[in-house]
């Protein structure tokens, strides 16, 4: 075996295969995004191309990975391959979001290889508590996932930006068969070049292990039939509900999320018009989603999870806040005659729960030291085939993601981590996992994939299929119920595969043309960017409350040259200076929150706590997200801004939504109030309104009350030295208020 040779590189560590060695050496000229099939080394290509750029150009490597599992593996991939010179303990740090900012800061500044999530990375950017200067290669791992909000395009923006020498290396099992998307990608990521191959190139064919596919076909039961049949009556109303106002609507076996969406468009486009068919019709198509869920959970899932589904559904109308479209369901008659036919199903009753234990101890029987991974799309089903599998005897456990979901607890990213490393280690035969295990994860010794039900996405499915078949011939098993959207799926999915293969083909044979179309960025336009980068960089300071990353308006504020401190803040979403709180919500989160949640109290809360408390609503119309009468929300704004005294201000979207931030916090600036205090008070016209600015400020009196406080008693002394019974004389003060006053007044200051 002949072995790559390099001064950063461990000694006869890695093979030396030419079409890894062939794309590394392009990837070095320019920004590329490699597409190869999984099981066929892209991390050694990244280490190639690491190695090679910390030797020529020194700095420091960034490496992003989606899920803390996959970035640890990378960890021990580069700590065993990557010989650079240095500290042991200093040379390579992991970034997840559980080390303290101040131990990240302090270990990127030393490391030479930083590993991390890109959430982590974009919330310490934004902080400002390190930069990209010295980045001298960012590798980005599963870059499919480099399109909307996802933190990578954010990154790679920034990194594009102020990096000194920047190169960016995108890599890939599956980045999809939309030409659209590919073009995202692309320019989002900055990508100058792609370098793809396929398993029949013949640079790879040698190193190709073959994969057998094998469709084991069930047919539904008795019960859950009966149960279909229901649920498409169901939906047949509900169709039938939207043509008769003037929806164009298929017929229930063409319905699929596609034409669900068109609907939806149309819809929305009816409310934006304040066409009142608008609005019955949206909840008539929130129904049509709920009842659609429910048939693929009877077709692919089985009995169990299918009752717990409609309970849910149950609760969901009978809760008081609950919406319309659950209501309309539970109280339908044939959804109550389907749920007590439920109550007496009391084991799972679907053929693929009944035939996976003796399938799976047959691959067992054959070869004792196999690993085997079961993939399921739900957590309640993934809970249920392990418990079916422990039951049988068989050693099995679940991996899922972090969140907790109704009741059941998710996996810490800790959890995930050591059950991975368990399950490598054979100390279990069985993984079975949702989503969160599709990516990147590499097993050596798993020689066996399930499929409890098929995948209509490509990129989903090529990635599951990449868990097997790495470093020996792999077996992949299809769970396909009959006649349902399992086989639909099915056929989906395969055709979706081939497209995208052949469109990766395509990509790379016309590349210049399309990269030239989707990457008009020159040189000249990223010196200016960066000209202009550090020409704002010092700008206003902002505090963030930490669970409002999530959104774009923290990635305007940073690009523009906000200085940003991220907290937790009791109250408001944004903090400028020590008189300023800000809460955001979209158009349709302020309408949502007026009906489902006490926005009021968030408010009033808000205003009793800060002097100038700002409203930001952004987004469309208010008045047309939801099927409340205007009036209805007039009242609630002007409750907002006369009686509570917050400043509304409506933007058009999350950067419209920064700019004006920015505006608040330079005028707060130069006016001299700046945070954590100025010394500046506010100026009053009369001692008078000084007075009563004082009263005001006890919780839930305001100006009203506090005039007719200063005149009955004449003086603010006076107002604190009166008894509670003194106080109740004054109208509109009961003994809330007085009991407030009194003991506010006589409390001493911790």
């Amino acid at each position: 075996m002949e072995y790559i040779s390099h001064p950063f590189i461990a000694p006869e560590t890695m093979e030396k295969r030419t079409y890894q060695f062939s794309i590394s050496m392009n990837a070095l000229e320019k920004n590329t995004l490699v597409v190869i099939p999984t099981g066929l080394g892209k991390t050694a290509i990244a280490l190639i191309v690491a190695a090679s750029r910390l030797y020529q150009n020194g700095g420091k490597v960034l490496m992003m990975a989606p899920t803390k599992p996959l970035v640890e593996q990378h960890l021990r991939y580069f700590k065993a391959h990557l010989a650079i010179p240095g500290d042991e303990k200093t040379k390579f740090a992991m970034f997840t979001g559980e080390a303290s900012p101040e131990k990240r800061t302090a270990e990127w500044m030393a490391a030479s290889m930083v590993l991390a999530t890109p959430q982590v990375i974009k919330n310490d950017l934004i902080a400002g508590r390190y930069d990209l200067t010295d980045v001298s290669l960012l590798i980005v791992d599963e870059g499919h996932r480099a399109v909307g909000n996802y933190a990578y395009v954010f990154i790679a923006e920034r990194y594009m930006q102020t990096a000194k020498d920047p190169l960016i290396l995108a890599m890939t099992a599956s980045p999809g068969g939309n030409k659209e998307k590919i073009s995202d990608i692309v320019e989002n990521l900055h990508i100058k070049s792609v370098e793809s191959r396929t398993e029949t190139d013949p640079d790879v064919r040698p190193y190709v292990h073959e994969k057998d596919v094998e469709i084991i076909r069930v047919d539904l039961p008795p019960e859950l039939k009966a149960a279909l049949e229901d649920l498409k009556a169901l939906v047949a109303d509900r169709l039938d509900q939207l043509k008769k106002a003037g929806f164009p609507v298929t017929d229930q076996a063409s319905l699929s999320m596609k034409t669900l969406q068109e609907v939806s468009a149309i819809i929305q486009q009816r409310i934006a018009e304040r066409d009142a068919s608008g609005f019955a019709a949206a909840s008539i198509h929130a129904e049509l989603m709920k009842l659609r869920h429910a048939i693929g959970l009877a077709e692919s899932q089985g009995c169990m999870v299918l009752k717990a589904y409609l309970n849910k559904l149950l609760a969901e109308g009978n809760a008081p806040g609950g919406s319309k479209a659950s209501k309309r369901i539970a109280y339908d008659p044939r959804f109550m005659r389907l749920l007590n036919r439920s109550i007496e199903w009391k084991e799972e009753c679907h053929p693929k729960l009944l035939i996976l234990p003796e399938l799976v101890q047959s691959i067992l029987d054959e070869s004792p030291d196999t690993r085997i991974i079961v993939f399921a799309t739900y957590r309640d089903t993934v809970k249920m085939v392990v418990d079916t599998l422990q039951a049988a005897g068989i050693s099995a456990e679940r991996f899922v993601g972090k969140a907790n979901k109704d009741q059941e607890k998710g996996l810490s990213q800790k959890r995930q981590i050591a059950t991975i490393s368990r399950f490598r280690e054979g100390e279990f035969s069985v993984l079975v996992a949702t989503s969160v295990g599709e990516e990147g994860l590499d097993i050596p010794s798993t020689d066996v994939v399930i499929f409890y039900e098929p995948v209509p996405s490509e990129i989903r499915s090529i990635q599951r299929k990449g868990r097997t078949g790495r470093h020996n011939t792999g077996r992949i098993i299809v769970l396909v119920t009959r006649k349902t959207t399992d086989e639909t799926f099915q056929i989906v999915s395969r055709r979706r595969e081939k497209a995208m293969v052949t469109g990766m083909k395509n990509l790379t044979g016309h590349e210049k043309k399309i990269l030239q179309t989707a990457l008009p960025l020159d040189l000249d336009d990223l010196q200016k960017a960066k000209a202009a980068q550090e020409e704002v960089f010092s700008g206003p300071k902002i505090i963030i409350d930490d669970r409002e990353l999530v959104s774009k308006v923290s990635e305007h504020l940073s690009s523009a040259g906000a200085v940003i401190r991220i907290e937790r803040l009791l109250q408001g979403d944004y903090k400028i200076g020590d008189r300023i709180l800000v809460e955001r919500k979209t158009s349709r989160d302020f309408v949502d929150s007026l009906i489902d949640r006490d926005l009021l109290d968030q408010l009033r809360e808000m205003a009793r706590v800060c002097p100038k408390p700002v409203l930001i609503i952004e987004g469309g119309d208010i008045y047309s997200q939801r099927d409340i009468h205007p009036n209805a929300i007039r009242g609630a704004l002007a409750a907002i801004s006369v009686t509570m005294g917050i400043v509304i201000f409506q933007t058009r979207d999350a950067g419209d939504t920064a700019d004006l931030l920015l505006v608040l916090a330079r005028r707060e600036e130069e006016n001299g109030y700046k945070e954590r205090g100025s010394g500046q008070k506010e100026a009053y016209e009369s001692l008078a309104t000084a007075q009563e600015a004082i009263m005001s400020a006890f919780p839930d009196l305001g100006p009203k009350y506090a005039r007719a406080l200063l005149t009955a008693f004449g003086s603010l002394k006076a107002i604190i030295d009166a008894e509670k019974e003194e106080l109740l004389q004054v109208p509109g003060i009961g003994a809330k208020k007085a009991e407030m006053i009194y003991e506010l007044s006589r409390r001493p200051y911790p």
